[in-house]
C-alpha cells in the first residue's frame, strides 16, 4: 500500500502589475510627509529614477505633500542648512533634488487629508507612500486611498501601491499594500496572491495601542533625539527603498514589508501570504 505523500506547499508571490515595469510614461508617486523619513525616502527615489532610466525604463515622477515648516529642531536629524528656516520642508527638498538631478518633480506645502481628496489631478498616484507621525493620519490615508480604488478604475494614473512607513523611538516597520486587487498570471511554481491588506486593516488594534499620546513639538535636537533615535529614520528608509527597487527590477515580491528593531539590530521580514 502506497501512502501518499501531502504535496510541498508553493510559496506565495506577489507578481508586480506590469504598469510600473513597462509603462509608457513616467510612473506617478505621491510622498506624503517630508520629515524625518520621508526625506530620505526623497533622495532613493531620486537615485531610483536615475536608474531606471539608465534602464531604458520611463522612471518616475514624484509629488511631496507636507505643510509643515523647518525649525531648528529639525537641523542634524534632517539635512537643512539655518538658511533654511521657516521654509517649507517639501518646497526646500524638492528644488535641491531637482537642481542636482535635473528632475521635474513637485512639491505641494499642504495636508494630503479628505480635504484635498477632491483634488483628483494630484491626489491619485500609482504608488502612494506615507511617511507621516501619527495614526490618525494613515487611516486618513488609507480612507482615501480606498476611496481612490472605488471611482479611479479605469484613468491612467489609477493607484496600485501603498507604502507606509512609521516608527517609534528605535523600531519601525514598512508595509507594503495593494490599493485593491492586481490581476496575477497563472503560476505552477508559485501561489501567487492578488491582494495585500493595508496596513490599516491588517494591524488595525496595533496602531491604535501604540499611538502616542505627545505629539508636543521638539523644541530642540536634543528633545528630538529622546524620542527618535538618530538613524532609525534613514535604516528605514534605505530597507524600504530597496524594497521598492526590487519590484521594479525583479517584478515579483516574496516579501512585502519588515519589521526592524535598531536597538537589536534585528530585521523580520513581513512575507507574503
Amino acid at each position: 500500500m502506497k501512502i501518499k505523500k501531502n504535496p510541498t506547499p508553493k510559496t506565495a508571490v506577489h507578481i508586480i502589475e506590469k504598469e510600473l515595469l513597462q509603462p509608457y510614461n513616467p510612473v506617478t508617486v505621491n510622498l506624503i510627509g517630508a520629515g524625518g523619513t520621508g526625506s530620505q525616502i526623497l533622495t532613493a527615489l531620486a537615485r531610483i529614477n536615475h536608474s531606471l532610466i539608465a534602464l531604458n525604463h520611463p522612471g518616475l515622477t514624484v509629488r511631496v505633500f507636507d505643510d509643515d515648516k523647518v525649525e531648528r529642531a529639525n537641523q542634524g536629524r534632517q539635512l537643512f542648512a539655518s538658511a533654511e528656516l521657516g521654509q517649507y520642508k517639501a518646497v526646500v527638498f524638492i528644488n535641491r533634488i531637482n537642481r542636482f538631478f535635473g528632475t521635474n518633480w513637485k512639491a505641494i506645502p499642504e495636508k494630503y487629508d479628505s480635504k484635498y481628496q477632491g483634488k483628483a489631478d494630484t491626489a491619485s498616484a500609482i504608488i502612494t507612500i506615507s511617511c507621516v507621525d501619527t495614526v490618525s493620519a494613515r487611516f486618513e490615508i488609507g480612507k482615501i486611498l480606498h476611496t481612490q480604488n472605488k471611482t479611479s478604475a479605469h484613468y491612467r494614473n489609477r493607484p496600485l501601491y501603498w507604502m507606509d512607513f512609521g516608527n517609534s523611538k528605535d523600531s519601525g516597520q514598512v508595509v507594503l499594500s495593494t490599493i485593491g486587487k492586481i490581476n496575477q498570471p497563472l503560476s505552477t511554481k508559485y501561489q501567487t496572491v492578488e491582494n495585500l491588506p493595508f496596513v490599516t486593516d491588517e494591524f488595525k488594534e496595533l496602531l491604535i495601542s501604540s499611538e502616542s499620546t505627545d505629539n508636543t513639538p521638539s523644541c530642540s535636537l536634543a528633545d528630538a533625539l529622546a524620542k527618535q533615535d538618530l538613524f532609525i529614520n534613514s535604516s528605514l528608509a534605505n530597507l524600504g527603498a530597496s524594497l521598492l527597487w526590487q519590484m521594479f527590477r525583479e517584478g515579483m515580491i516574496f516579501n512585502r514589508g519588515f519589521f526592524l528593531n535598531l536597538k537589536d539590530f534585528r530585521t523580520t521580514p513581513l512575507k507574503v501570504a
